[in-house]
């Protein structure tokens, strides 16, 4: 049992979710359910969030990638099953994930862990990622992985259930 509802549909907050939706109606969604209990917040999130995921400098994939392990590091059920959608939309394949679930060496899942543990990347990481991204997709790199850790942290706080995804879980 969730902790705190969605708002229902027939209840949202069009303005509020503007910036996500440029006006057009979107199906539920337990996400923006949980963000609608406070539109002024899910106004400014979904402007900062609707970049990372529809605006974002980083290849598809690499961001997919980099949402996943978040989602797999923090136990987040709902951000692995919609992100595991949206990966195999951008091209991920069964081993791709099972290679976040693993943690294998690779140059994201790496990234991923220091910025989770320490909050920073390792002079090593750091080169190997500016040898692959741009200055740019440095930033949204680690924008991402910050923002859909805060996003785990709410999702999970708050026990949002998923909206029936892949129904890939995370371990």
């Amino acid at each position: 049992m969730t902790r705190l509802p969605p708002v229902p549909y027939e209840d949202w907050d069009a303005e509020a979710l503007r910036p996500l939706t440029g006006g057009r109606r979107v199906p539920p969604s337990n996400v923006l359910g949980l963000l609608l209990h406070h539109p002024a917040l899910a106004k400014s999130y979904l402007t900062f969030s609707t970049h990372l995921l529809m605006r974002n400098s980083l290849p598809p994939k690499v961001r997919e990638l980099a949402v996943l392990r978040v989602a797999w590091r923090r136990r987040c059920q709902y951000e692995w099953e919609q992100h595991a959608l949206i990966g195999r939309q951008a091209g991920l394949e069964d081993a791709d994930l099972d290679a976040v679930r693993t943690g294998a060496d690779t140059l994201v899942n790496r990234a991923v862990d220091e910025l989770e543990t320490t909050s920073t990347l390792s002079d090593t990481t750091y080169t190997e990622l500016a040898l692959e991204l741009d200055t740019r997709q440095l930033l949204d790199f680690v924008f991402t992985v910050g923002a859909y850790g805060m996003l785990a942290a709410a999702l999970n706080t708050f026990e949002v259930e998923p909206d029936g995804g892949s129904g890939e879980k995370v371990g």
